[in-house]
């Protein structure tokens, strides 16, 4: 129990933040020889997390008419990374991008393009600027996100940035653009879940799931007041810290 207990906050912190989730779990799990932590243990975390931003921006989802222009760039903006993602899974391409290296340089070379990004004040604003284009070309770079160490919020953070939009608006994108993602991988979970005939795994998973909840609720709140007051540099000298910590483990 512990162990899902420290998952499910590693989980919905690092979800919604620009430092890579799934690098931090695999970190964890490997150092500290968790035995609860796998695919199916983290398809759990995210459900949590997936659940937790679908209730953060209930409002702007029910207000369906005003937003559906919005969340169709929010759903073509989520395609391409789900394709790519099914068939990594199918393939079981996705463990060979899970070991220690990789996520070491990914956490230091999309750290440092997080910070190039978020060099200038920028101010455009959701509403109004948020176009297909817009939409397309952050999509294409959240496919990235896929390698751990990447950050999908991360990645889309820095894509936002690169549009010109401002830190508060570049985060909602992020937090938008969870959305289709984590319901897509919440989906498979669940049908693993249901399907299960260890109830001892069944309940580790829905205990995951309300964990991770929490967590991320409490993340995306207030990430979203710290954003509109400081810079994403604080998360940028994070991952160059740990990617330089991972590496000097990797090669030691």
């Amino acid at each position: 129990m512990l162990e899902i207990f420290i998952l499910s906050l590693v989980q919905g912190i690092t979800e919604f933040l620009p430092i890579s989730s799934s690098s931090h779990l695999i970190l964890i799990s490997k150092y500290l020889n968790f035995e609860t932590q796998n695919l199916s243990i983290d398809v759990s975390l995210h459900i949590g997390s997936f659940i937790a931003v679908i209730y953060y921006f209930r409002n702007d989802i029910l207000d369906f008419i005003k937003n559906k222009k919005l969340f169709y760039k929010i759903i073509i903006s989520s395609i391409p990374v789900m394709i790519v993602g099914f068939f990594l899974v199918k393939l079981n391409l996705i463990e060979h991008l899970r070991n220690i290296k990789m996520i070491g340089w990914m956490t230091i070379i999309f750290g440092v393009l997080l910070y190039i990004s978020d060099k200038c004040e920028l101010n455009k604003k959701i509403e109004t600027k948020f176009t297909y284009k817009s939409a397309i070309f952050i999509g294409l770079l959240q496919v990235l996100s896929l390698i751990p160490g990447v950050s999908r919020s991360g990645i889309t953070i820095t894509a936002a940035r690169f549009l010109k939009f401002n830190r508060f608006d570049s985060a909602k994108i992020s937090f938008l653009l969870s959305i289709p993602t984590l319901g897509a991988v919440s989906l498979f979970g669940l049908k693993n879940i249901f399907s299960s005939e260890s109830i001892e795994f069944s309940i580790l998973n829905l205990l995951s799931i309300l964990l991770a909840f929490c967590f991320s609720y409490i993340t995306i709140k207030y990430f979203l007041k710290f954003i509109k007051e400081f810079t994403l540099f604080y998360f940028v000298l994070y991952r160059i810290i740990l990617g330089i910590i991972i590496l000097y483990l990797a090669y030691l």
